[in-house]
């Protein structure tokens, strides 16, 4: 029987009682399927409730096959070692003592006589070069990564379970964990906003408050399959729009019709030529009849409204973010930012990089790349004077805004509408509000507290408060815009950035994201050096 994963009116709440979802069918079997969905719908509950750490509410969950977790440390622990990923020290400590002739008879029996051969030729499969008693801590961010991939396929698992694999790695650990995925032929099962990952699944699963759809083919086919869902619903809504107007104009034609009616009726009462009895049963008549030509109207207007209402608003939780900004007018010739020979870091005696000469003119689109640790958010915090520069020369003579992975240039205990006002002490309130619906931020969505929204949400209003005044800055500076953010955000993101007509200093590991914003010329750290595309 195939190894698989079935999910059967499934249900799981959050210790307050808020469902988190309810009935959730689902099937997985030997494919890679990526989990899509925005952040706080359950994905990584459902990867724990697949995984046993935590039990469902009611429902059945059937897991025939064995399943593996990949553990990603960005900062492990002191002490920590490779063979501890792999859950095996104790299993090593006593093989060394077997081999000492420390170990008792049963010991001896018990040893694994193999079992470090083993896990030095899973690391070596997966391109890491350490022995199982090296510590974590002292190899990097892709290597541990690789070393993670290699304690997860270890045992030859029926499914992996990966929660966001390629949050805070960069370009080598990214590629690992792709390189693995690719040659997979077992089942797996990946949250991920990594649209370059997602392009190698065999189907996309759409995790919503309204359930478990269940998309075929890589992140490619389902966003074709989203597109055409979008006209679907614009369809609808253009339908709905024209069912309404025809309503109201029926509506109005049988208003005027009663009116005529009547005013006729009070004509002929005038001349009297009518016995009363009849006058009033006719006119009762035509009160009961005009009531129910109103009541009528009345239903059709109103239950077109609403379907109009309700198309629309599923138009909008479809259709991609559009935004317009007003132009910075920064011409094509003009130099925002000029760095000559810079050094930067926090020892003098050992910069974080070779010497910098770089030139930035007009709308230019470049990105800061190099692996962790390479010194990127340290030299973006040197352009924006957080820190001194080392050495060198830095000239930026039309000022930036620096939009850190915090998004620290808002106050938390602010709105958002107050953290606009704010920023721009010059925007009357209705300019105000309208620059922030531009990133639907409407009505009362703009008095949002800042520290209760999402990361997404949070990086969407900084964007709104940096660039939707009437003179937006001329350099923007992004420092892992795309870190822990859903799709739909990411997806806000570029189309403000898009509409941004200024200069773009970009630190980024989202290959996709790079490219959807247009970059032209990336910085490569530590080497100083400057690639083009």
């Amino acid at each position: 029987m195939s190894p698989s994963i079935h999910l059967s009116r499934l249900s799981w709440s959050t210790p307050d009682g808020r469902a988190l979802f309810d009935d959730l069918d689902l099937h997985f079997g030997r494919e890679r399927c990526g989990l899509v969905g925005r952040n706080g719908v359950g994905k990584s509950t459902l990867l724990r409730l697949i995984a046993s750490e935590i039990a469902p509410r009611s429902g059945k969950l059937v897991v025939d096959g064995s399943i593996a977790v990949l553990r990603q440390l960005v900062e492990p622990p002191p002490g920590l070692t490779v063979a501890d990923l792999f859950g095996r020290r104790e299993a090593l400590g006593l093989l060394a003592r077997a081999l000492a002739g420390d170990a008792s008879v049963d010991e001896m029996a018990e040893a694994d006589w193999t079992l470090e051969a083993r896990l030095e030729e899973a690391l070596a499969e997966m391109g890491v070069a350490a022995a199982p008693d090296t510590p974590l801590a002292s190899l990097s961010g892709g290597q541990r990564t690789r070393a993670a991939l290699a304690a997860a396929v270890f045992g030859d698992p029926d499914f992996l379970l990966f929660d966001e694999p390629t949050n805070n790695l960069d370009r080598e650990g990214r590629q690992a964990v792709l390189d693995l995925l690719m040659r997979w032929r077992n089942g797996a099962i990946v949250v991920s906003h990594d649209r370059e990952l997602l392009d190698h699944m065999d189907a996309i699963v759409e995790l919503s408050t309204l359930g478990a759809v269940r998309y075929g083919g890589s992140w490619t086919d389902y966003r074709a399959q989203k597109i055409a869902e979008l006209e679907a619903v614009r369809h609808e809504v253009a339908t709905a729009e024209r069912r309404a107007d025809e309503v109201g104009r029926k509506a109005q034609i049988v208003s005027e019709r009663q009116a005529r009616r009547d005013a006729g009726g009070r004509r002929k009462a005038g001349r009297g030529d009518m016995p009363k009895i009849l006058l009033g049963k006719r006119r009762q008549q035509a009160e009961e009849s005009s009531g129910a030509h109103v009541r009528t109207a009345e239903r059709q207007r109103e239950e077109a409204s609403e379907a109009l209402a309700e198309a629309r608003a599923r138009l909008e939780v479809v259709e991609p973010i559009r935004i317009a900004l007003p132009s910075t007018g920064l011409a094509r010739d003009r130099v925002v930012l000029a760095l000559d020979g810079l050094l930067f870091g926090h020892d003098p005696a050992a910069p974080l990089a070779a010497p910098i000469d770089l030139v930035v003119r007009g709308p230019e689109r470049i990105a800061i790349v190099g692996p962790n640790g390479s010194g990127k958010s340290t030299l973006l915090a040197t352009l924006t004077g957080r820190l001194p520069p080392l050495g060198g020369s830095i000239r930026c003579p039309l000022g930036a805004v620096l939009l850190d992975q915090q998004v620290s240039l808002l106050d938390r205990s602010l709105s958002i509408a107050d953290n606009f006002a704010w920023r721009r002490p010059e925007a009357t309130a209705n300019a105000c509000r309208a620059a922030l619906a531009r990133f639907r931020f409407r009505a009362e969505a703009a008095d949002q507290i800042v520290g209760t929204l999402s990361g997404g949400q949070m990086l969407r209003a900084g964007l709104a408060c940096v660039l939707g005044g009437e003179s937006p800055p001329p350099l923007l500076m992004l420092d892992e815009p795309t870190n822990h953010l859903d799709l739909d955000a990411v997806e806000s993101v570029e189309a403000g950035l898009a509409a941004y007509d200024g200069a773009l200093l970009v630190v980024s590991h989202d290959e996709a994201f790079l490219d959807a914003i247009g970059i032209g010329r990336r910085l490569q750290l530590p080497a100083g050096t400057i690639d083009s595309g």
